[in-house]
């Protein structure tokens, strides 16, 4: 079999060889056989899981307690209702952390001796609010500000909620942002000041922009993780998906309403994982790797 290209009609014209569209079908052959072994050992497993739960001794309770259809469709609506606060205090919560995170890890990079005070601060920020778990950084902060009965302390649960989750998760962020500050490398903001750039300008044209771009992917991971911690704030009260669903929960004791509220989450954060790793891969094409 010749390599030859084909002569074709028009000068600059390409033609494939006939050793590559063989090698080309080979390609294809490949991977169909690799995609239907893939879904029949996926076919198999499923079957044999689904077998395991099914002919458990305990499978007849659970399904009445976890999968009860009737208490599904009646709690879903007030669960449904509820997740809506929970995107509110995501959507809000995100946009916070996302500020008081860039504002800690440039607090951190100030090497100006006048300036300890704000860095030593920064780093005690970051060392307290990522050691405190945040379910009870929620109690601490839900129950302790307004006890304080200062003037113009919020009492709304969601708002007390929000501002505990800005600070255990803006403490991680900030760690995020410095990791991606401190990747640049110094000949760069060397550059940058040689050509005349105050810090402040150096920081806001080269830097920030390059460490954004390289810390996404993480940051994208870290608020799949506080989408799902918004549920946390139902140990103070706020009316959202979990706290729904505990509500129904108390009156039936049929955890199908807990399986509405997984479900919810699920629909909202699968889709920004996939979307999480869609930009790791192409950072990693970009990278060469």
């Amino acid at each position: 079999m010749s390599d030859r290209i084909s002569p074709v009609e028009g000068p600059g014209d390409w033609v494939k060889s006939e050793r590559q569209h063989e090698r080309e079908r080979l390609r294809r052959s490949h991977g169909r056989r690799s995609a239907s072994i893939a879904t029949v050992s996926t076919v198999v497993f499923l079957v044999l899981v689904v077998w395991g739960v099914t002919s458990s001794p305990g499978w007849p309770r659970v399904a009445a307690t976890f999968f009860n259809g009737k208490e599904f469709v009646h709690a879903l609506p007030d669960v449904l209702s509820g997740f809506v606060l929970n995107i509110k205090m995501f959507l809000i919560t995100e946009v916070l952390v996302l500020a008081v995170g860039l504002l800690v890890a440039l607090a951190r990079g100030i090497r100006t001796p006048a300036f300890f005070p704000i860095r030593a601060l920064a780093t005690l920020y970051t060392d307290i609010f990522r050691g405190v778990p945040t379910i009870l950084l929620i109690l601490l902060v839900g129950f302790g500000l307004p006890a304080l009965r200062l003037q113009g302390i919020p009492t709304d649960l969601a708002t007390l909620g929000i501002i505990a989750l800005t600070l255990s998760y803006g403490a991680y962020v900030a760690e995020v942002f410095r990791s991606g500050i401190e990747s640049i490398h110094p000949s760069q903001v060397a550059a940058a000041r040689s050509l005349g750039l105050s810090h402040a300008k150096t920081m806001r044209f080269v830097v920030l922009p390059q460490a954004t771009r390289r810390v996404v992917p993480p940051l994208l991971n870290d608020f799949v993780s506080l989408q799902k911690d918004t549920a946390l704030v139902a140990v103070i009260g706020p009316l959202e998906a979990l706290r729904q669903a505990q509500i129904h929960v108390a009156h039936s004791f049929k955890y199908s309403p807990y399986l509405a509220s997984a479900l919810l989450f699920l629909l909202l954060t699968i889709p920004l994982a996939r979307f999480t790793d869609h930009l790791a891969a192409r950072a990693r094409r970009r990278r060469g790797a």
